[in-house]
């Protein structure tokens, strides 16, 4: 149940990314310093809390040993993620893109049979690969179903179009997939302060080469989205992956867990729609809106319930790192 509310205040702070690249977008903020910015702002941020903490040799062994596996799952969980995100923001108003993402719900679910986990039983440990839980998968498509009637005021004035939807698409399969092959190549070994900080680093590569890109499209970022890109790195790409990873860090070895702490990104749609309202002024009127609210928030509620009446909780026998704990008191 604690890694669930975690995912909870993960989403809170996960909303910001979207209301401020929508903000960013309407004040002609080019999408590529939007994405870019955000990382180039994260590295140097987490690797001062990574080097006060005493954390960082671990993290340079680990790419050092891996170099290949942390470019590549990087760049999909970073770089493919985000860079589409920020791309659709052109396209769709913020709570749109957010509610069009929980599409990773789902995904991430029918991803558990592509990697295996680690429990301890009588007979010690023993590696399985992972399951659809299927309780959890029907009740993230409830919450689809909620997500879809609060898009469908838009869908019938014609907010949205084509080119945004297949980069949700993207993001949406991108973020679940770089998230738990990284957490399969760490195997425990790194804390969520290391792994966000060696992600980060990475997926520069991605970065660096878009960045090449939108300046030779339309130059350097302005002032106003230089500031607001660092808050989104801040709020969004320091507080919340923690907070997220951390949170499945601790849901990794049971695939029911995982999914409960996986769906409370749907949330991300509500605190998007209220922080539109409180900055750009939207209006929540829609019948369908409110209604849809109610389901995706239900359907939270009862993912977290399921979680805890899962059998097992084979995860808090394992071995687990110390400083994971810490950073979420």
């Amino acid at each position: 149940m604690k890694a669930v509310w975690i995912g909870v205040a993960a989403s809170f702070f996960f909303a910001s990314s979207f209301v401020l690249n929508r903000l960013m977008e309407v004040d002609g903020g080019y999408w590529v310093w939007s994405g870019a910015l955000r990382y180039f702002f994260m590295v140097p941020l987490l690797g001062m809390l990574v080097v006060v903490r005493k954390e960082l040799t671990p993290v340079w062994r680990e790419l050092r040993q891996q170099p290949l596996q942390w470019l590549v799952w990087s760049t999909f969980g970073f770089g493919l993620f985000y860079a589409p995100l920020c791309a659709s923001a052109i396209f769709a108003p913020a709570w749109l893109t957010a509610a069009g993402f929980q599409l990773t719900i789902v995904v991430g679910m029918l991803l558990s049979p592509l990697f295996f986990f680690t429990s301890t039983g009588p007979n010690g440990a023993v590696r399985q690969r992972g399951r659809i839980p299927r309780s959890a998968l029907m009740i993230a498509l409830i919450m689809l179903a909620g997500i879809g009637l609060m898009q469908l005021e838009q869908a019938q004035t014609g907010a949205g179009s084509w080119q945004g939807i297949v980069l949700i698409v993207i993001a949406a399969i991108a973020y679940p997939l770089g998230n738990r092959k990284m957490m399969e190549v760490c195997d425990g070994r790194l804390n969520a302060f290391q792994r966000t900080l060696g992600m980060s680093i990475a997926s520069l590569p991605f970065w660096l080469v878009l960045s090449w890109f939108g300046w030779w499209q339309e130059g350097g970022p302005s002032g106003g989205q230089i500031g607001q890109s660092f808050l989104v790195a801040l709020f969004s790409g320091v507080i919340a992956t923690v907070l997220f990873f951390g949170a499945t860090d601790q849901a990794r070895s049971h695939p029911a867990r995982l999914a409960a702490v996986e769906a409370t990104q749907a949330l991300e749609v509500v605190f998007t729609l209220l922080g539109e309202w409180i900055l750009l002024g939207i209006t929540l009127t829609s019948v369908g809106m409110w209604c849809g609210m109610v389901l995706v928030v239900g359907g939270v509620i009862m993912n977290a319930w399921l979680s805890m009446r899962q059998p097992g909780a084979s995860g808090r026998r394992q071995r687990r790192n110390r400083a994971d704990t810490n950073i979420l008191h």
